[in-house]
């Protein structure tokens, strides 16, 4: 997968692109990561980007002609697909980072100021927003994106490790422990010690209702539950 970042502020992903599972991914060839500065196609000496928006109103805009030059020169070919980190979109689900991941080359744009003007938007194949709040630009969320898909990408982590996330089946995933067994009068659950596969299978089922119900209850509205599901769920409200 090729992604193509579009920024005012490339500086911002020294750091994440060259540490933990994203560096890793990248050496290993599985994905390729470009960061653009789109100051570098703005026609005025000065390499303005911004101007008053008509109108009136606070604050300045990117201006529409520069961020399109941006992306006209950084798209491949017709099938590119291109998104825009804006507030003003459904925040983002983990089954749209296993969509996205299967794409061959994205170019991303990062908002900042007050926004972009209105009309890049004709050129943009999808809105995507981490969570119903403003951020200053558009950088961080273009990271989180990243991240969620290129651990998505096969070989990027091991398989083992997406199976049983949170999100993955409508439900968060269970409470896990490690050594020492017992810490500040906190024990790991017995169950998770006695080897027996099919009970610590669903006793973590069981937790994984219970995170949910708890934490995310809107989750399991989307979820058809199975009988044992059901039945584990019940014995998590009775005890509740």
């Amino acid at each position: 997968m090729k992604i193509t970042v579009l920024t005012l502020f490339p500086q911002m992903y020294e750091g994440f692109l060259n540490a933990s599972i994203i560096k890793r991914i990248l050496d290993k060839k599985l994905a390729e990561i470009k960061v653009v500065d789109i100051r570098d196609y703005s026609l005025d000496k000065h390499r303005h980007v911004d101007d008053t928006p008509y109108g009136g109103g606070a604050g300045m805009l990117m201006k529409v002609d520069v961020v399109h030059r941006a992306l006209l020169n950084n798209i491949s070919n017709d099938y590119t697909y291109t998104v825009l980190t804006s507030p003003k979109a459904r925040p983002l689900k983990q089954s749209d980072l296993e969509r996205l991941s299967k794409l061959d080359e994205m170019v991303i744009i990062c908002g900042h100021y007050e926004g972009i003007d209105y009309r890049i938007e004709r050129y943009v194949d999808e809105k995507v927003s981490i969570g119903d709040y403003v951020l200053t630009g558009g950088e961080l969320p273009s990271m989180v994106l990243i991240d969620g898909i290129l651990r998505l990408l096969d070989e990027g982590i091991s398989a083992d490790s997406l199976k049983e996330e949170s999100f993955t089946a409508d439900l968060l995933e269970y409470p896990q422990y490690t050594r020492p067994v017992e810490y500040n009068g906190d024990s790991v659950p017995e169950v998770l010690q006695n080897g027996n596969h099919e009970l610590i299978r669903k006793y973590n089922l069981k937790m994984a209702l219970k995170e949910t119900l708890i934490n995310r209850p809107d989750l399991l509205e989307n979820r058809q539950l199975s009988e044992e599901e059901r039945k584990l769920l019940a014995e998590v409200v009775s005890e509740m």
